[in-house]
């Protein structure tokens, strides 16, 4: 059974761990070097991306964390956590640290504040209906490299924002699936976590 982590710094650490606790998953909070040491495959959850960043830090997690992505780490990312994967962030803050895991540039609180928050049914590649997204003050990609698959568009358009991508071992959503109450990424990342 593949063990799958959950950054425990902030954000919604119990609704992810219970989602991959459903999909077959051993599911570990993850807040020290040890308990990251322990997991084949990490979830980044929705907070504060600036907060989260500093928290890395603090928690001495940022370069291990960063090593371990690079090294092929399975990794996803989910709204805040979408933005510490790309490699480039708009309207983020100088002090703000980012893993680069994914040829992405993202921009903060694309869709806009608290109350422009919103729920929509997005066709997500690889999934055979519709998927249930929750999107609470989400980032959108506004570039991806040669190498990132767009999973999924606002809108369903195509000229949408980009709000789902997968480059190589990295997942990237910048919606809340632990709430929706879908399972199928959760599925789909712990198929990927499990090299399927």
């Amino acid at each position: 059974m593949v063990t799958v982590g959950v950054l425990a710094l902030q954000g919604d650490v119990a609704e992810h761990l219970r989602a991959l606790e459903d999909s077959g998953a051993r599911a570990l909070p993850v807040r020290r070097l040890a308990e990251l040491d322990a997991v084949d495959a990490l979830v980044i959850p929705g907070g504060e991306s600036t907060t989260m960043s500093k928290l890395l830090v603090a928690f001495d997690l940022l370069g291990p964390l960063a090593e371990r992505v690079r090294d092929g780490m399975p990794v996803w990312g989910t709204c805040a956590g979408m933005i510490l994967l790309a490699r480039v962030v708009l309207d983020g803050r100088p002090d703000q640290h980012s893993l680069g895991a994914i040829d992405m540039t993202v921009r903060r609180n694309a869709f806009g504040r608290q109350v422009d928050s919103y729920e929509e049914y997005l066709d997500v590649v690889g999934l055979d209906a519709p998927f249930h997204a929750v999107f609470i003050r989400a980032p959108w990609v506004e570039e991806v490299g040669s190498g990132v698959e767009v999973l999924a568009r606002a809108g369903n358009t195509p000229d949408g924002p980009v709000v789902a991508v997968r480059s190589g071992h990295a997942l990237a959503t910048s919606f809340h699936p632990e709430v929706g109450g879908d399972g199928r990424l959760h599925r789909l990342f712990v198929d990927m976590a499990s090299g399927n």
